[in-house]
């Protein structure tokens, strides 16, 4: 998952109550982790507890090796969020660094050069727009 700006700013208010990105994304994947999902349509999805709701749009990605990954970050000298979401990590770094923590296999690759984004991971990745209360039908 990335966050938008707009996102970020939810999260520090509603969860995290700290706006370091890596206490924002464990908040965000412990909300996951007592949510449940619900399908909109082919890009739209939301999460919710029942009491918020995490709306989110699906990103196209591509399937990658973790070496043809390294290829393509291997010249970004500049910080960037980078988000491994099969073991849960969220940091600041240089992409080519934070791909080598990451263990070998295929994974879903995401770069956004413009936001300075990076995501890898077993799923397609999704970028969060709100968290908002949750709406009457989000609720049972």
């Amino acid at each position: 998952m990335l966050l938008t700006y707009h996102a970020k700013e939810r999260l520090k208010k509603r969860l995290a109550k700290r706006g370091r990105l890596e206490r924002m994304y464990s908040e965000l994947w412990v909300f996951l982790d007592r949510s449940k999902r619900i399908d909109v349509n082919e890009k739209i999805t939301i999460f919710t507890d029942g009491r918020k709701a995490l709306v989110c749009t699906r990103l196209d990605c591509e399937r990658l090796q973790k070496s043809e990954i390294l290829e393509r970050v291997r010249g970004i000298m500049d910080s960037y969020e980078c988000v491994y979401f099969d073991g849960r990590v969220a940091k600041v770094t240089r992409p080519e660094k934070f791909i080598e923590t990451v263990p070998d296999g295929e994974y879903c690759f995401y770069l956004n050069g413009e936001k300075k984004s990076l995501y890898v991971g077993s799923e397609p990745p999704f970028l969060v727009i709100t968290l908002r209360p949750a709406k009457r039908e989000e609720r049972s």
